[in-house]
């Protein structure tokens, strides 16, 4: 009963697809329409792809991130090369992920990284645009821009982690039980009767 059951791959796949297609929505609709200072707004979809990898692990992160990325270079107002989205998002994806392991999730340090996961994309989107000689990420530019971007990112995590988190919560990593809603998870229970070791 204190064991976690096996967590539902189909279900964590349609979770994750419709985060990503409700992120990729609002992204467009509502986060582009801001009409905030400098001209940038936050990237939620960046933000919803780290707190997935940070739930569900690297190999969802790095999937997730390229099909979101990839959808992103696409949807309009696309104006940059394709793919750059998808190879920022699934290195990002898969960073995160692999971080995700020695992550305690029921503290702030997801926050935290969802933060780092969107200062990291941000630089690594800058830096593709200005190999590729992207006439908008010249060095003033970015430098401008960077820091209200990974602002406005940092403001917006919270509400990006708090609603991956609860969309994602029967899901996370096989600790909820599908049918028993009586039993532990057995990290929990570790961490709730002070044992370290396996059970």
């Amino acid at each position: 009963m204190l064991n976690p059951p096996e967590s539902s791959p189909a279900g964590r796949t349609a979770v994750s697809a419709v985060v990503i297609a409700v992120t990729l929505i609002l992204q467009v609709s509502v986060a582009n329409r801001l009409p905030l200072p400098g001209g940038v707004q936050p990237d939620l979809v960046l933000l919803a792809v780290v707190a997935l990898a940070l739930v569900a692990g690297s190999m969802t992160g790095m999937v997730t991130g390229f099909l979101a990325g990839l959808a992103a270079d696409i949807i309009p107002p696309a104006d940059h090369t394709l793919g750059r989205y998808a190879l920022v998002y699934c290195l990002i994806g898969y960073l995160c992920g692999v971080a995700s392991a020695e992550m305690d999730r029921q503290s702030a340090v997801p926050f935290v990284a969802v933060a780092a996961g969107a200062l990291a994309g941000t630089v690594l989107y800058a830096g593709t645009g200005m190999m590729l000689d992207d006439p908008r990420a010249g060095w003033d530019t970015v430098s401008s821009m960077v820091p209200l971007q990974v602002l406005y990112d940092v403001i917006a995590s919270p509400f990006v982690v708090w609603a991956v988190l609860r969309a994602t919560r029967r899901y996370e990593r096989g600790e909820r039980s599908r049918g028993d809603s009586l039993s532990v998870p057995a990290a929990r229970y570790r961490a709730m009767s002070g044992r370290g070791g396996n059970l």
